[in-house]
């Protein structure tokens, strides 16, 4: 609870009477509590002053208690409109509010109609910002999590090394990935494995088929597992058969670039300083106009949340942040190279969360 009482004295300061927080993975973070209510409402009110409440899916009630929430649970039928629900269980367990912040990221235009119609007087404000400000400085309990989670990265990529073969296609090599993974108890990944060969490893947002691994080929493997509801990010590339003296080129100028970014990470650096770092190495070699992407994101709960490490982020960096660092170059005429690592920083410098080796891996 000491996540919603961080909520309830910014609202406090702020006098605004409550929050109401629709995000699954935000719910998470305050309650404990991973749903996937697809079209159905699910949210955390949390009063200034008052007993927060989960309102959920009737169905999903028992996995709330299960989860360890201690606050109160309001379940909604499909049989019933939620909105009249949740105005109903604001009346009872809250009483009238006249403010109310909202994820404004999150919430769309019909949901904004649904509670204006039954709160036609209530002043909306954002708590978008406050909410990054909070799960932006990982505990050590989510660092726990976090370094569990990469562990688990580098075995499926190891993996992935194993088992490529001349013949095997992309789909064939996820599928073995992820076998292995569900072998060693993951659920979920953190999203849709990635496996790009040839000149698909040139599409940085590639999409994998079956396309047949060929001598000659670079091979793009970009995945993440999700360890205790907390999300890994890697990318590595691997030579199938000897290379061109031009795809070593390309490779030596990513990992140059992820290496100097990496080894930069302290706190006060700013996010634009790290992405100018790998960019300025990558532009010296002649391959600037192939970098197309931000240098990383931020990584949690969610496999991209705030912040956004990017040129134009003046942001200072701080101990208990957690991001990927992922430079690459895309030429379909050469190969497409990217290198990811999750890094956290720390009071000195950086810990580096994935530790699959970088030195350029010959099949």
């Amino acid at each position: 609870m000491q996540k919603v009482k961080k909520i309830q004295s910014f609202l406090q300061s702020n006098n605004i009477d409550a929050a109401f927080i629709t995000t699954p993975d935000n719910v998470f973070y305050f309650t404990g509590f991973k749903s996937n209510p697809h079209e159905r409402l699910l949210g955390v009110l949390i009063p200034k002053d008052k007993t927060p409440f989960i309102i959920c899916p009737q169905m999903e009630i028992p996995d709330a208690l299960a989860a360890g929430w201690t606050g109160d649970i309001v379940g909604h039928q499909d049989t019933e409109n939620a909105w009249d629900v949740f105005v109903r269980m604001i009346e009872e367990k809250v009483g009238a509010i006249h403010s109310l912040a909202l994820e404004k990221a999150h919430l769309t235009i019909e949901r904004h109609e649904a509670i204006l119609e039954r709160l036609s007087s209530i002043n909306i404000s954002r708590i978008d910002e406050k909410i990054n400000d909070l799960r932006v400085i990982k505990s050590e309990e989510e660092l726990v999590n976090l370094r569990k989670a990469g562990e688990l990265a580098d075995y499926a990529i190891e993996v992935g090394c194993k088992e490529i073969a001349e013949g095997k296609t992309e789909l064939e090599l996820i599928a073995a990935i992820e076998l292995a993974l569900k072998d060693k108890g993951v659920t979920q990944m953190a999203f849709n494995t990635t496996v790009l060969s040839g000149p698909k490893s040139a599409s940085p947002h590639g999409t994998p088929g079956d396309r047949k691994i060929q001598k000659g080929d670079f091979v793009l493997m970009d995945l993440g597992v999700v360890y205790n509801g907390y999300c890994s990010d890697i990318t590595r590339t691997v030579a199938f058969g000897e290379p061109t003296a031009a795809q070593k080129d390309v490779y030596e100028t990513v990992r140059r670039a992820e290496e100097a970014a990496v080894n930069a990470v302290k706190p006060g650096v700013t996010a634009m300083e790290l992405d100018k770092i790998a960019r300025d190495i990558i532009t010296e070699a002649g391959y600037g106009e192939y970098f197309t992407h931000r240098l990383g994101h931020g990584l949690g709960i969610s496999v991209h949340e705030f912040p956004s490490i990017t040129g134009v982020n003046d942001m200072k960096l701080k101990a208990g942040m957690v991001f990927t660092i992922e430079p690459g170059i895309y030429n379909p005429a050469v190969a497409g190279v990217r290198i990811e690592d999750d890094v956290v920083v720390t009071e000195t410098g950086v810990e580096v969360l994935t530790k699959f080796p970088k030195e350029l891996i010959i099949i």
